[in-house]
Formats: C-alpha cells, sequence, structure tokens
C-alpha cells in the first residue's frame, strides 16, 4: 500500500455497538470518531513533553563518557529517534484507523488471551520507570518544600527508613498523588497537561541554554570546548568501532522508545487523522529530543568553563547556582521545571500503558483508572528509593528485548493482514483471533524466538554483538519467524482473517 494511501485512510468507525463481552469495557472500547480531537499540535506536545527531563538532559553524557565526540553522540540520538519512529508510525495507525488501545492492538497478532503477554511485558518495565521517575519527581518536590518552609527538612525528627527520612517519602507521595489525580481525571486532563507544558518546557531548556551562552562568550565558544567533553577512546578498528562501540549505543537509543513504540496505539486512537499522528509524532520525536540532548551538552561544556569541571546533572548545577545568587526563588523555579517535566514524562510514558494492560485483564472488574492505580501501587512496592541504579540499567536492557513483541506487531499489522483488521472480532471471545484457546501460538514461538536471539548474545561471547544489538536482533528474529510461520502452506488449522467486515469500513 503506498504512503499516500495510508495517510489519507479514513479512520474506522463502528456502525453499531459492541455486544457485551468479557474482552471490553468503555475505556477499552474503539474510541468514536467524535472523540478523537488530537490534531497534530496535540501529538507533537506528547512527544515534547515526555523527551524533555532529565535522562534525555543527560543523554549524550554516557556516549561522551565512553569516549564518543559530541557530534557522534547527538547524531547517534537523531538516528535512534528515527530508525524508532517507523514502529511508531506503523503501530499508530492501527490506533488512529480502529481508535484501539493497545491491548486490542495485540489481539491481532497473539489472540485475544495471548496479547495478555505483551501487554504485560510492556506493563512491568512501564511500572518500574514510573516507580523511579516518581522518586526523582519527589526529590524536586522536597528541595521545594524545603526552601519555602525552613522546618521542613526536621520533619519526623531523626526517624529513617532505607537511608531516607520522613520528608523524603513525603515528597514522593504528594508527587505520586499529583500523577494518579491526572490517571483519575483520564485522556482528555493528559492531553491538556502535554499541550500546556510543552512550550513551557521548551522556553525553559532555551532560556537555559541562552544563560550559558552568556556565561562564557556566545555558542561558538561553548562549542570550542565542547571537545573536552569526551573520555580518551581506545584505539578501535572500523569492524570493532561499529559493531562494538556504535551499535550498542544505537540500541541503547532505539530501545529508550522501544516501549512507547508498542503501546502508541493508546495515544493515536485518540488522533484525528494518519497525517496528524505521525506528522505530529514526527516533529515533536525527531526535534526535542536532538535539541535537549544538544542543550545538555552546551551547558555542561559551559561548566568546564565557568567551574574547571563537567557538571551533568541539571539538579547539582542548579543547586550550585542557587548557592552562589542566594536567591531562593532561582532554586524554586528551577526545580519547578523539573517536576513539570517528570510529570508530563510520567504521565504519559508510564502509567497510560499500564492502567490499560491491567484493566484488559479483566475489563468487567478493572477500568482504565482502577488499573492507573494498580499500577501507581506497583510504583510504590518495588522500592524506587532502594533500586534505582539496579532498575535503571536492568529496565534499559529489558526494554531492547521489547523487539521481539515489535517484530511480530510490524510483521502480522502490514505485511500479514495489510493493515486491515476485523474490528469486532477483537473483542470477541469466539472469532477470528481466537486461534487456538485464545492464543496465537505461532507469534508466541516468534516471540520467545526472537528474545531467546538477542540473550544468546548475553550467554555466548561470540555473540555478544546479537545483545549489544538486542533491539535489532529480536525483532529481525521475531519478524522473520512469524512471517515464515503464518505464510506457511500447512499453517492453516486457523487461517489468517484480513479482510475488514464491511460494516466496520466507512
Amino acid at each position: 500500500m503506498r504512503l499516500r494511501q495510508l495517510l489519507d485512510e479514513p479512520p474506522v468507525e463502528l456502525q453499531r455497538p459492541l455486544a457485551p463481552s468479557e474482552l471490553v469495557n468503555a475505556d477499552l472500547a474503539p474510541t468514536p470518531l467524535a472523540a478523537r480531537t488530537w490534531g497534530m499540535w496535540n501529538i507533537a506536545a506528547l512527544w515534547v513533553g515526555m523527551s524533555v527531563c532529565i535522562p534525555t538532559y543527560m543523554l549524550a553524557s554516557s556516549m561522551i563518557m565512553a569516549g564518543m565526540s559530541w557530534r557522534t553522540a547527538l547524531l547517534t540520538i537523531l538516528l535512534g529517534n528515527a530508525i524508532v519512529l517507523v514502529p511508531l508510525a506503523v503501530n499508530g495507525h492501527a490506533g488512529t484507523k480502529y481508535g484501539i488501545p493497545f491491548p486490542a492492538y495485540a489481539r491481532a497478532a497473539f489472540g485475544t488471551r495471548g496479547a495478555h503477554v505483551p501487554s504485560l511485558l510492556r506493563s512491568v518495565v512501564a511500572c518500574g520507570w514510573f516507580g523511579i521517575q516518581t522518586w526523582i519527581g519527589g526529590s524536586a518536590i522536597n528541595v521545594i518544600l524545603g526552601i519555602l518552609w525552613d522546618g521542613w527538612a526536621e520533619l519526623g525528627g531523626g526517624w529513617s527508613f532505607m537511608g531516607h527520612g520522613l520528608p523524603a517519602y513525603l515528597a514522593f507521595l504528594i508527587f505520586w498523588a499529583i500523577n494518579i489525580y491526572f490517571v483519575y481525571a483520564g485522556t482528555e486532563s493528559i492531553k491538556w497537561l502535554e499541550t500546556i507544558t510543552a512550550p513551557f518546557l521548551i522556553l525553559a531548556g532555551l532560556l537555559l541554554l541562552w544563560w550559558a551562552a552568556g556565561a562564557v562568550g556566545g555558542i561558538g565558544t561553548i562549542l570550542a570546548r565542547s571537545d573536552e567533553l569526551a573520555a580518551a577512546a581506545p584505539e578501535r578498528t572500523p569492524l570493532v568501532w561499529f559493531f562494538g562501540f556504535f551499535m550498542p549505543w544505537l540500541t541503547a537509543m532505539v530501545g529508550y522508545w522501544a516501549t512507547l513504540s508498542l503501546n502508541i496505539p493508546d495515544f493515536t486512537r485518540y488522533a484525528r487523522s494518519q497525517r496528524d499522528q505521525i506528522a505530529g509524532q514526527a516533529i515533536g520525536l525527531l526535534t526535542t529530543m536532538p535539541l535537549f540532548a544538544f542543550i545538555g551538552v552546551a551547558v555542561t561544556s559551559a561548566t568546564v568553563i565557568l567551574y574547571g569541571e563537567a557538571i551533568w546533572n541539571p539538579v547539582e548545577l542548579v543547586a550550585r547556582l542557587t548557592e552562589e545568587t542566594a536567591s531562593p526563588l532561582l532554586g524554586v523555579a528551577a526545580m519547578l521545571v523539573l517536576v513539570i517535566a517528570t510529570l508530563s514524562t510520567n504521565i504519559a510514558a508510564n502509567v497510560v500503558a499500564p492502567a490499560n494492560s491491567i484493566s484488559a485483564l479483566a475489563p468487567r472488574r478493572i477500568s482504565f483508572r482502577m488499573g492507573g492505580l494498580i499500577a501507581g501501587g506497583v510504583g510504590i512496592v518495588i522500592l524506587p528509593w532502594k533500586l534505582l541504579d539496579m532498575y535503571q540499567g536492568w529496565l534499559i536492557s529489558y526494554s531492547g528485548l521489547l523487539g521481539a513483541v515489535g517484530g511480530v506487531m510490524i510483521c502480522d499489522y502490514v505485511f500479514i493482514r495489510r493493515t486491515r483488521l476485523q474490528l469486532r472480532d477483537l473483542y470477541r471471545p469466539e472469532g477470528a483471533y481466537t486461534y487456538g484457546d485464545g492464543v496465537n501460538w505461532h507469534a508466541m514461538a516468534a516471540l520467545a524466538a526472537g528474545i531467546a536471539v538477542a540473550l544468546s548474545g548475553k550467554l555466548v561471547p561470540a555473540l555478544h554483538f546479537l545483545f549489544d544489538g538486542a533491539w535489532f536482533s529480536a525483532a529481525i528474529t521475531s519478524f522473520v519467524i512469524y512471517l515464515f510461520l503464518m505464510r506457511r502452506p500447512f499453517a492453516t488449522e486457523h487461517p489468517v482473517p484480513i479482510d475488514a467486515s464491511a460494516e466496520d469500513v466507512p
């Protein structure tokens, strides 16, 4: 199908309401056309809100500290985003065309029951990041309250738990409650949050860059000193540099949004058109991530000139500036920006997906709101304040393995079904996507194979390049195996439905 046809393809709306079943509730049902109100700017603002955060600001730092030049680091970030934009646009196409969330979309490939596997795999990493981001946001609130109230730090006396006092936990719970409020208020409140905060966050980043340039004599001075940030890199042959150095970082960059590339239908189901969702994602992602990473590099280069050392952490930089200027207002304003940035990232990237996935486990008993509350509870249970460092490393590797899920879903939607789904059967216990007892074992086999191939690189030293490029090796393996299993002549016990029902197509 031509790209123009995909862009111009009209959304699908059911002509009659869905019959009650164990697979549907009001939150999982297809979004009606009247409720698809997100335009291109709303989608772009969603990505601005998710991209402007401390991890993005510090994204290039790890690459530079490993010996990569700042130019190559920014190019790697841009290339990684361009690659992940492909599954984002493809999976987002299904959300916009049919108005379906990720758990319902996954039923086409994995089956009505098998879809719980990719949904929960996505949810585990989301709950982990939710807890971590909530702790970071709570830390900023802790600093704000400490500046505004001298007695805040003395609350609880000398009591502590796992190395933190009562103020830290109270601030964490305050930020947790703010996150839960937006989940409870629903997707329109999330749309409002992302749209309002996007220009504010961009402005805050540009002001930080303006300060850095003014403090050291201009952008030219900053760029001239930026090469000093890179650590001394060992000599590498071109082949070793590409597979042993560049590919792992590119995989990490793709894995950064590998989770969102799966559940992006949770948001694009509200888009007005395919042009809005594709152009909005491209504008928001391909500009904001490289820009904010560049701001991180530029401002850090300025700190080398000003302080004789590289300060990559913006919280540490703000603390030093607040101390130097003796301005509590500066500290409060800067920390408030951090709170807003963390909130906009956390809500969109780490709450919506598990809320929908948990709801899909028992739609009659669990709503989107209840699913969000459960996900929020998991974010507390994982003890993010204790396991922060370990979770970050594990979650980055885990995200790469989700390429296996993406390989199956893209192959199924584009190459097996040609973007045509039987919409009603996604919500029927006995329909085209029931397969064998609700599970498409071809998809499960391809998923397992993709993950196994990526993990083999961790177990066999000679195959380490497979783990270094986990997202790519997992996605390609699962894609090829799924295509073979679904198209082989003798795989006919469960025919593949590729034609949408007439009543579901305008």
